[in-house]
C-alpha cells in the first residue's frame, strides 16, 4: 500500500505494534497462573532485558524488508495465537516470535532477503536456534502463509484505525476541558474468516 511508503507511517506503526504486543504480553503474564500454558522453543528462561519497542525498532532498522512484511508478520502472529491457544504471547516468548514472524513474512513477501544467520544476528540468537524457531513457527501456522489482498487490507485498516484512536486530540486554546485522559483501549485482534469474508474482534492470545 502506498501509505506504508510514507516515511512517517512506519515508525508510528512500529511504535503502535510494540505497545499492542507489550499490553498483550503483560496481560497473558498475569493470566499464566489461571490457565495452563505450554513451554515451547520460543520461551526464554528469563525475560529479555531489551524492551519490545527497542527490539522491534532493531528489526525494522536492520531487516531491510518491505513495509508490508510487518503487516503480514502481524497476521502470522494472530494466526499462530489462534491455532496455538496453549502458547499465548507473553513476555518470555514475544521477542522470539517477533523475529521469527518477520523473517518468515520477508521470505514469503520479498524477492530478496537475508539468510537465517543474518536474522539470528539481528535477533540476538544463534543460527541453530533461529532454524528451530522457523520450523516450529511454520508448523504452528499449519504452513498457512498465504495472505490475500482482502486479509491484508482488513488487518492494515484495523491497525490504522486503532492508531488514529490513540492519537492525542487537538488542543483548544483557553479551554479547561480534558479529552481522553485516563482512557485505555482494550487490546483486541482480528479473527478473520477469509472464506466468508467477515471478521470479528476478540482478545489476542487469551
Amino acid at each position: 500500500m502506498a501509505e506504508l511508503e510514507n516515511p512517517n507511517m512506519m515508525p508510528n506503526l512500529i511504535t503502535f505494534l510494540s505497545s499492542l504486543l507489550e499490553e498483550v504480553a503483560e496481560s497473558n503474564d498475569l493470566n499464566c497462573g489461571f490457565k495452563a500454558q505450554k513451554i515451547s522453543v520460543f520461551h526464554g528462561l528469563t525475560r529479555p532485558t531489551i524492551s519490545i519497542q527497542s527490539y522491534l525498532d532493531r528489526i525494522y532498522k536492520y531487516a531491510n524488508c518491505s513495509p508490508s512484511c510487518f503487516i503480514v508478520a502481524y497476521v502470522y502472529l494472530d494466526r499462530f495465537a489462534q491455532r496455538q491457544p496453549s502458547l499465548p504471547i507473553n513476555s518470555f516468548n514475544v521477542h522470539r516470535l517477533l523475529i521469527t514472524s518477520v523473517m518468515v513474512a520477508t521470505k514469503f513477501m520479498d524477492d530478496m532477503y537475508y539468510n537465517n544467520a543474518y536474522y539470528a544476528k539481528v535477533g540476538g540468537i544463534s543460527t541453530t536456534e533461529m532454524n528451530f524457531l522457523e520450523v516450529d513457527f511454520l508448523f504452528g501456522l499449519g504452513f498457512h502463509l498465504n495472505v490475500t489482498p482482502n486479509t491484508f487490507h482488513t488487518y492494515y485498516t484495523y491497525l490504522q484505525r486503532k492508531m488514529m484512536m490513540l492519537q492525542p486530540p487537538p488542543i483548544i486554546a483557553e479551554s479547561s476541558l480534558s479529552f481522553g485522559k485516563g482512557r485505555s483501549l482494550k487490546v483486541v485482534h482480528l479473527c478473520f474468516n477469509e472464506e466468508e469474508s467477515s471478521h470479528q474482534k476478540q482478545q489476542l492470545a487469551v
